[in-house]
């Protein structure tokens, strides 16, 4: 009987081992600033990891998301880092605003674990502190504007105008663009901030309208401010052509900025005619009954790469799982057609700087790619 008994309490013992779950967490903005790219990017990453749960999971383990809102705060977004490491967490994926995933760092950085960002475009991620334990597979705003710039060339800029609004994200990108178009010999006559809550974009408008530019590079991400600048755009019978951040790509302005957008072009880490894309979208649409767009695909993509790389890891250990990241190379969603993520040796940010595509609105759909790369 006691044979009987401990072979019961063997079997019942490994039992509960398989049915272990790996724990990644998750800091995602539900209600803040972040809200309209966190939400379908957290979307996206919840689908990845069922998908990846139906197919038996990792090394055999199912994946168990712990998802927390930091309403893109980085003194709350710090403290739920390290809610989440205590809870088990082996992995931590940030769907927030840029500085909330910096101030996380300072906790994984301490807590050695594994950390990323498969959203944020900020370049200073990955160079304000030596995390070896962070990673970024967002496109950065230098690639942005160099993806930009390449497709810009063609129309002989000399003289352009530079707007964004008041948010960090909208003041880091501005900074980025400028450096980039300073730095291709093009001259930026007039620079102009729409702050947040503002009612009119007249004003601003009406000065790029006196410095008369040959093309407006956009840079703000606040969807609203957006929305007022291109309104006195078009009440101001304004022909210069706009040029914008990755920020128009999330598929909201087509609905806010109806009739107001036709013919801006935006850079994108997103080709629809991708075969990876394709695929994602359908699945996506059998699974959820609604249509994926750009946003979904960092998540899906994040999760993905943090799956890869445990596999290679071999097992749910931070240490391993570091080396293995470090290492890895993925063709995901995102990114140009034959677009992989890969972190070169001393490098920690994974998104390959010809791998965005150059969209231009037609109407108020995102339509065709007219350019891809820096090249």
């Amino acid at each position: 009987m006691k044979l009987i008994a401990l072979l019961g309490a063997a079997v019942m013992a490994f039992a509960a081992q398989a049915q272990d779950t790996i724990k990644i967490g998750v800091i995602t903005d539900r209600v803040g600033v972040s809200k309209p790219y966190s939400e379908p990017s957290t979307e996206g990453l919840v689908f990845g990891a069922n998908e990846i749960n139906r197919k038996g999971g990792i090394l055999g383990r199912k994946i168990e998301l712990l998802i927390e809102d930091d309403q893109s705060r980085p003194d709350i977004s710090a403290a739920l880092a390290r809610k989440l490491i205590d809870q088990g967490a082996v992995f931590i994926l940030s769907m927030s605003l840029t500085p909330a995933t910096q101030q996380q760092q300072t906790v994984t950085m301490e807590a050695k674990t594994p950390q990323m960002t498969p959203m944020n475009s900020g370049d200073t991620l990955t160079t304000q502190l030596p995390n070896p334990y962070f990673w970024q597979t967002g496109p950065l705003g230098s690639i942005q504007i160099a993806t930009l710039l390449a497709h810009a060339k063609s129309k002989n800029l000399k003289r352009v105008a530079l707007v964004t609004d008041n948010s960090d994200l909208g003041q880091l990108l501005a900074k980025f663009f400028k450096g980039g178009l300073e730095k291709s010999g093009i001259q930026v006559v007039s620079e102009e901030i729409v702050p947040r809550g503002s009612t009119s974009a007249t004003a601003q408008m009406q000065k790029l309208r006196a410095a008369n530019p040959d093309a407006m590079f956009l840079a703000g991400v606040l969807t609203a401010e957006n929305v007022l600048i291109f309104r006195a755009y078009r009440e101001l019978g304004l022909k210069f052509p706009i040029h914008s951040s990755y920020n128009l790509s999330v598929p909201v302005y087509m609905s806010v900025a109806k009739g107001l957008i036709d013919g801006v072009t935006f850079v994108d880490a997103y080709d629809p005619d991708k075969p990876q894309v394709k695929a994602f979208e359908a699945a996506y649409r059998k699974e959820t009954g609604k249509d994926p767009f750009n946003m979904h695909g960092y998540g899906y993509d994040g999760i993905m790469l943090v799956a890869e790389a445990i596999k290679k890891a071999g097992a749910p250990d931070k240490e391993k799982i570091r080396a293995a990241m470090q290492s890895l190379t993925y063709e995901g969603v995102m990114g140009a057609q034959g677009m992989k993520y890969s972190f070169p040796e001393g490098k920690r940010t994974g998104f390959d700087p010809n791998g965005m595509v150059v969209r231009v609105y037609e109407g108020d759909k995102q339509g065709r790619v007219v350019h891809v790369g820096q090249k």
